[in-house]
């Protein structure tokens, strides 16, 4: 692991999204209930600006953010913007990557709210390249992802936008978690999107090469975990709630993983409002056992499992009401609380 290693033991941390509009009321909530790696409050609900997509859109060649669409206009001259962008990531001048208050409020906040003693890391998020490129379009709605060119731009300005949050956030607290969030991989080796297993390695490793702690990838569906385990995460975070018998379909390369030091964060409290209304502390606490427990009847060492692990929401919890995002934070700080004691684990 990178940047020191330390063991996370089930502590807790959330995804990204929260359903406010206000961020120092998102941000408090968080570091109120995840005090230990907080993580700054993406707030879709705020503008469109804080869509995870248009958020680190900003100073991509060729972009246009027009009432609620984004795309890429193609019809004009690239080259300026493409050479721009190529000299700063040649360069590594990560001022170039800077997400400017109006695109994340919650994170301009979380960076004056967060400075408190005691915290064991930071957690950010940066939209990966492989989702941003399948949303983002150009002119004609062709996904920009199968523009081999514009692919590679993504990746690096993402790689940017990354390694700038990251010097942002160390000044909080010197360890950091960056999360790339990559919901569409759920549809890799669909007839929907077509690329292959090596474009999205090479695209997720580009980004991941610009991050010199922590570094984890999100998928909140299900999708072949064999391809992120064989990156150069520290973290793989999915949506235990839903999936987790999926991740046991892989013993080979989880065990592998958690060999060289790799931690699972387990998305185990749910981002449905519904279900989650349906759910205790226990019959969650229950469910991410017996989830566990399916990776150790594959022969993975139990206690490995649960000291090289987080607790989290499913997924964002932007899509829920500020009651039901609440109860979500309660919920995934109490199981991770009695997850630690239960295990005996002081740290």
């Amino acid at each position: 692991m990178t940047q020191g290693r330390f063991e996370l033991n089930g502590l807790a941390t959330a995804i990204g999204s929260m359903p406010h509009v206000e961020p120092r009321e998102a941000c408090s909530l968080v570091l109120e209930h995840i005090p230990e790696i907080p993580a700054w409050p993406q707030l879709p609900e705020r503008s469109f600006l804080e869509n995870m997509y248009v958020q680190f859109s900003e100073g991509f060649p060729g972009v246009i953010v027009e009432g609620d669409r984004i795309w890429v206009d193609r019809s004009q001259d690239l080259s300026q913007g493409l050479e721009r962008l190529y000299s700063a990531y040649l360069e590594n001048k990560t001022e170039y990557g800077a997400t400017r208050v109006e695109y994340a409020s919650g994170l301009h906040t979380f960076l004056k709210e967060a400075k408190q003693k005691g915290r064991k890391a930071v957690k950010g998020q940066v939209t990966g390249p492989i989702s941003f490129g399948l949303s983002v379009t150009d002119q004609n709605r062709r996904p920009l992802l199968y523009d081999e060119v514009l692919a590679d731009a993504i990746a690096k300005h993402l790689r940017l936008k990354a390694a700038w949050q990251e010097a942002a956030l160390r000044k909080v607290c010197p360890r950091t978690i960056i999360s790339i969030d990559e919901p569409y991989l759920s549809s890799l080796g669909s007839a929907f999107v077509s690329t292959s297993r090596e474009q999205v390695v090479v695209l997720l490793e580009e980004i991941l090469g610009g991050i010199s702690g922590l570094k984890a990838i999100h998928c909140c569906g299900n999708t072949d975990w064999s391809v992120l385990l064989q990156t150069s995460i520290d973290i793989l975070s999915f949506d235990a709630y839903n999936y987790g018998e999926a991740l046991a379909l892989y013993p080979d390369e989880v065990n592998s993983f958690l060999t060289r030091g790799g931690v699972i964060a387990w998305g185990i409290v749910p981002n449905d409002e519904q279900v989650l209304a349906k759910e205790t502390e226990g019959s969650i606490a229950d469910r991410l056992e017996k989830t566990m427990g399916l990776l150790s009847k594959k022969g993975l060492s139990l206690s490995t499992i649960k000291s090289q692990c987080l607790i989290t929401p499913s997924c964002g919890l932007g899509s829920i009401s500020i009651k039901a995002a609440t109860r979500a934070l309660e919920l995934t700080a109490a199981i991770s609380a009695n997850f630690r004691k239960s295990h005996h684990i002081l740290n």
